[in-house]
């Protein structure tokens, strides 16, 4: 329960770029790039939409990111200038499941409406067995939501704004198969986007060499490590 109703919007996971000087391309033409290449490999419960991130404060510029997200892993990829030089970066995170207050009392008011309402039309007796019964049908259902057939049901309690963190903090089931699943989005997605890096540069002569990564180590923020790109197919 520690942490249950921390405000946290995401924890950084993995963050890399590359700057590549003397060059310039068309922003647009790399996202609709990737998100082919993403289309085609056909990720399940992948989505991909477009996200402006002010450059400073509330008034200063705006910059256009290419956001994909599945579940509440997050990825924000970012194609700009930067001076006569150009830079890709892509930024890896998980957004936690923090449950807030007015989710359990929007929830504790609904159960109590429908507990009212079993007892109005059933009575007492048999309104304590239907909820029993009811109960436990319920816990079933959330624990095997995606084992019975009912992905649709799994995606849209995740989504829900009330529901969707108490649903993934006590209900839904964490298994063998989530984990390597988001083990595969996550190096699909960044192995596209480095490769569609290397191709963008690459189609007009420039060889990149490396890119810099930077990721949480043993409690300090960042290191850089070099990233070799992947080898021109």
């Amino acid at each position: 329960m520690f942490g249950l109703f921390d405000k946290k919007k995401g924890d950084l996971i993995d963050h890399w770029y590359a700057l590549v000087p003397g060059f310039n391309t068309s922003t647009m033409e790399f996202y609709e790039a990737v998100e082919k290449e993403l289309k085609d490999r056909k990720v399940p419960g992948l989505e991909m939409f477009r996200v402006d991130f002010a450059e400073g404060g509330i008034l200063s510029a705006k910059r256009e990111y290419l956001r994909m997200t599945r579940e509440r892993l997050v990825f924000d990829i970012c194609a700009a200038p930067f001076g006569t030089a150009f830079f890709f970066s892509c930024r890896f995170a998980e957004i936690p499941a923090v449950i807030q207050l007015w989710q359990l009392l929007v929830v504790l008011v609904g159960a109590m409406m429908i507990a009212g309402l079993i007892f109005k039309f059933a009575g007492i007796i048999l309104g304590i067995g239907i909820l029993i019964v009811g109960f436990i049908a319920a816990i079933y259902l959330l624990r095997n939501a995606v084992s019975l057939g009912l992905k649709d049901l799994d995606a849209t309690l995740i989504k829900s704004p009330v529901v969707g963190p108490i649903y993934e903090r006590f209900f839904r089931k964490e298994t063998y198969y989530r984990q390597d699943t988001r083990l595969m989005y996550r190096d699909t997605v960044n192995d596209v986007v480095k490769a569609k890096v290397e191709e963008t540069t690459g189609a007009k002569g420039i060889k990149l060499i490396k890119l810099n990564q930077y990721s949480p180590i043993l409690g300090e923020l960042y290191k850089p490590m070099p990233v070799q790109p992947p080898p021109a197919v």
